[in-house]
């Protein structure tokens, strides 16, 4: 009997022993060592994609925070956007050739953006491999929650 995951989540923080225990969960993720993109089994779960969720924050952007890594429907992006729309949340996007530097790119953007006041309840993150891209390169989306 397979089973399967809809979402796992880890404590970090920004520190590097962090961000390499965020590295290791998106590993197993993708190689299907957890279960939320392929059952038990092995078997691919079509029309899902992983997205992180932040939330739990202890201190904002300086403390620990729930990093959790979940499998989503398509609808949930536009309803991501509808947020947005709304001013419930702020979207960021970049693109580029690498994974990384995309990622961080869009980070980058948050961090640098003085006008952007932080709920620091639940902010999203997508990132699509430019294999998935239907231009060839990779993209980064954030959707960060805003006090209103």
């Amino acid at each position: 009997m397979s089973y399967r995951l809809s979402a796992v989540t880890l404590r970090a923080d920004n520190s590097p022993e962090g961000m390499a225990a965020i590295a290791a969960l998106w590993e197993d993720v993708q190689s299907g060592k957890l279960p939320l993109l392929f059952d038990s089994a092995g078997a691919f779960r079509s029309g899902l994609s992983p997205i992180s969720r932040y939330s739990n924050y202890e201190k904002g952007a300086e403390g620990a925070y729930d990093l959790t890594v979940m499998t989503v429907t398509a609808d949930f992006f536009p309803a991501l956007d509808k947020q947005a729309a709304q001013g419930h949340c702020r979207k960021f996007e970049a693109a580029g050739e690498d994974l990384t530097a995309c990622t961080r790119a869009a980070w980058e953007q948050v961090w640098g953006d003085g006008s952007l006041k932080r709920a620091f309840t639940e902010d999203y993150e997508s990132t699509v491999p430019a294999e998935y891209a239907k231009d060839g390169k990779c993209h980064c989306y954030l959707w960060i929650a805003v006090k209103e």
